[in-house]
């Protein structure tokens, strides 16, 4: 059936033809995926940032981008359905569009990614509020022209600094709902909290103290700026008549009055500073340890097959960088919240109350000032990406020139790859030089609209002054109060593009928090001693997502206290025995038995301690030798340690390592072979002494005599335990008592001990032949 195609996204452009996104999907299973787009044919960023945008989504995990087709391949989970994986695609297109609809590049230039561009709709509806923006704004250039308009102005100043705070207010709600919109998580059905409500969590107390001592040291700051132009003012005057009238006579009185107040004022802002950070960084580091220590004990209770369908290098990133955003988030941008908010709080009410008629002029540049830093902060956030995206790819070509280094020399290829890395390097400096262009000129415009706000104060004020509507006591100290107001707002850019980024960390780490968890309570209990390890596959079938049945319809019967061996051809469900048996997936028909019971009745913990596995590619700690044999049975001893070693053929080579059973092995056992690491994982398990024991390819990375060696201990160890031994190289299921000969989707093909499969010359025996270079038993 023919797949429909998907209504182009087509926008218009001004002197030029429109851009077009017209999708066409190729083909869509579950899971999956594949999708032409012609919008990304010949346009690199614009491939790059549609799969930015779509890791980001919850529920991606794999987007592959070409901009030599157009083509798009896209994996997602399973909790994603097909329809939700197609919305975010064309959300994902859409974002590109818009974002090569704002910049426009040289043809002389390479094409450079419109990283985080805003949305054209959004563009346009600020383009539409930009007039009365710059309206408000405008009113400083007024003042200073002056004429009737300025009389009209100043008549009614309360109504112009209605206009500037509405002004204002437009633009910080445009921006937050861009943000929000941006953000957005794909699970809009479920209704939740606000993000930061979810972020504070239970500690509202420490978050309230916090805030606290943060207005304190805004009003201990603005407290000195308003004193520092009264004392000038009382040095200047030779007295202040105000204070005189309460009780403060003499200028040498009242300087000191006014000079200990500002050093009071000075101390405050520093010990209330102070206090404030270190309190921000205690809450912003018990949310971390709190966030961190429940999202790891979640994950680590997560069922191995959700757990499979996730990319560890994005699980690790919300361990450690998303909840490192939410920390940071709360250390740093929750004080300039607080400032900010303190600032305007008490400015305003300080101008509506001191000098009416000049608080329009003073915060007509607000508005401005925060339209500017959003916008400026937009475009830089463009560079940014772009600047990061080039340094991500030459530090992840430099990290696999560092593992492929005996590739390269074997290959010859120093001076190629020095060449690839020297072209990196310059287009990752040429993006650094863009971004650090980019970065300088906000600063610049917000000091010019901070000193237009300055000179708009000193005009009015200073002719309201000349003409007697406004006493030189309540204008000097407010004449450096605006500056503050434009500094706070500065920052509003940054703020909300680290909330941004916060509250897609916090989506990241709550989407982990909604991966389903294993049963760790429940089922029959399964005592060790009691399990006799007779197992069972009745009629299974089992498929992994997205691919064809692994197993269909198997039966397999493994007796107790005896060895059985499982050979096959690749991809037919060996492995996949052992991860049923082991209740890592669950089958879709059929059952798993242990001693006649249903695996998925028995007590999950009492399943997995009863049953010893060894897989083909073991897992070292980066710890002692002695430490990786010990994980799990934390209280055996050296005896049992160095027994249990013996019989995984390891002590040999431990033995001959200076610091034998004290030996690091480096991360993930880099130190050792494969062959050792191998018998390092057998010996621990053999330590456990589970009554059933799987060895999956456990022995593949060893040489022959030491296979005989370790086999030759197994018989011993393994008599009246249930051993099932999954084997590529027939020579380690030689000796098993029974052996299943599997093939495509789980069949068995063949069954019977090693000399009754040689002599029947079927699969089994042409595999022996292959191995063997003989046609007869040895």
């Amino acid at each position: 059936m023919a797949l429909p195609e998907s209504p182009p996204v087509d926008r218009p452009t001004t002197r030029r033809a429109p851009l077009r996104a017209r999708m066409r999907p190729r083909s869509i299973v579950p899971g999956r995926q594949r999708w032409e787009i012609d919008l990304l044919r010949g346009r690199p960023a614009a491939a790059r940032l549609t799969e930015t945008t779509l890791l980001e989504a919850p529920g991606i995990e794999e987007v592959h981008a070409s901009p030599v087709t157009g083509r798009v391949l896209l994996r997602h989970d399973r909790t994603v359905s097909p329809r939700a994986a197609t919305r975010l695609l064309r959300q994902a297109v859409s974002r590109t569009l818009a974002a090569l609809l704002t910049t426009t590049p040289r043809k002389d230039r390479p094409e450079t990614p419109p990283s985080a561009a805003v949305p054209r709709q959004d563009a346009e509806s600020t383009g539409r509020r930009l007039p009365s923006i710059l309206l408000a704004g405008g009113a400083v250039a007024a003042a200073v022209v002056g004429g009737p308009f300025l009389l009209t102005l100043l008549s009614r100043p309360l109504l112009m600094l209605g206009v500037t705070t509405a002004a204002t207010a437009g633009v910080v709600r445009g921006a937050w709902r861009r943000s929000n919109r941006a953000k957005q998580s794909s699970d809009e059905a479920t209704a939740r909290r606000h993000p930061l409500r979810r972020i504070i969590g239970p500690h509202k107390r420490k978050f309230a103290l916090a805030a606290v001592l943060s207005g304190l040291s805004q009003l201990g700051e603005m407290a000195l700026f308003a004193l520092s132009p009264s004392i000038v003012l009382l040095v200047a005057k030779g007295g202040s008549s105000t204070l005189a009238r309460y009780g403060v006579a003499g200028v040498g009185s009242q300087l000191g009055l006014l000079v200990g107040a500002a050093g009071t004022a000075c101390l405050a802002m520093a010990a209330f500073g102070y206090g404030a950070t270190v309190a921000w960084r205690q809450l912003a580091q018990t949310i971390e340890d709190d966030w961190r220590t429940r999202t790891y004990e979640h994950v680590q209770r997560v069922a191995p097959a959700d757990l499979e369908n996730e990319r560890i290098s994005r699980v690790n990133t919300v361990l450690s960088e998303d909840i490192s955003q939410i920390s940071t988030f709360v250390a740093s941008n929750m004080n300039d919240v607080v400032q900010m908010v303190t600032s305007l709080g008490l400015l305003i009410p300080a101008f509506l109350l001191l000098a009416p008629q000049i608080a329009w002029v003073a915060f007509a540049p607000v508005p401005l000032v925060a339209w500017l830093s959003f916008r400026f902060h937009e475009r830089a956030v463009a560079s940014h990406a772009a600047s990061d995206e080039r340094r991500s790819r030459l530090n992840g070509r430099i990290t696999e020139n560092l593992h492929a280094h005996t590739t390269i020399k074997s290959a010859v290829t120093e001076q190629h790859e020095i060449v690839r890395i020297t072209e990196l390097n310059r287009e990752c400096s040429e993006a650094n030089r863009v971004s650090d262009r980019s970065a300088a000129v906000p600063p610049q415009i917000l000091r010019l609209a901070g000193g237009s706000a300055l000179v708009g104060t000193v005009l009015l004020g200073g002719t309201a002054v000349l003409r007697g509507t406004l006493s030189t006591a309540a204008f000097g100290p407010l004449i450096e109060m605006p500056g503050i107001a434009m500094l706070k707002l500065s920052r509003l850019g940054s703020t909300t593009d680290q909330y941004q980024r916060t509250v897609t960390a916090l989506d990241r780490v709550e989407r982990l928090h909604r991966l389903p968890l294993e049963p760790v309570s429940g089922g029959r209990p399964l005592p060790g001693r009691q399990v006799k390890g007779e197992i069972e596959l009745r009629n299974v079938t089992f498929a992994y997502p997205g691919r064809p049945p692994a197993l269909s319809d198997t039966s397999l019967a493994i007796p107790p206290g005896r060895t059985t061996g499982i050979v096959g051809t690749s991809g037919a469900g060996k492995t996949t025995v052992a991860k049923l048996l082991m209740r890592f997936h669950h089958p879709d028909q059929g059952r798993v038995l242990l001693d006649g019971a249903d695996v998925r009745t028995l007590a999950l913990p009492d399943l997995r301690r009863a049953i010893g596995y060894v897989t083909q590619e073991p897992f070292l700690f980066d710890a002692t030798i002695a430490e990786n044999i010990r994980y799990g049975t934390f209280d055996a001893t050296d005896e049992q340690l160095v027994t249990a070693a013996r019989t995984a053929g390891a002590d040999a080579f431990i033995d001959s390592l200076p610091d034998g059973y004290q030996t690091r092995v480096g991360e993930r056992g880099a130190a050792l072979s494969g062959g050792q690491k191998q018998r390092i994982a057998l010996a621990r398990t053999i330590l456990r002494d589970p009554p059933v024991i799987i060895l999956d390819e456990a022995t593949s990375a060893v040489d022959n005599e030491t296979e005989a060696i370790i086999q030759q201990a197994l018989q011993v160890f393994g008599t009246d335990r249930t051993m099932v031994v999954i084997a590529h190289r027939l020579s380690t299921v030689q000796k098993a008592d029974q052996i299943y000969v599997m093939g495509p989707g789980g069949l068995v093909a063949e069954q019977g001990t090693h000399e009754e499969l040689v002599n029947r010359g079927g699969t089994y025996t042409t595999l022996w032949q292959l191995q063997a270079g003989r046609p007869a038993l040895a």
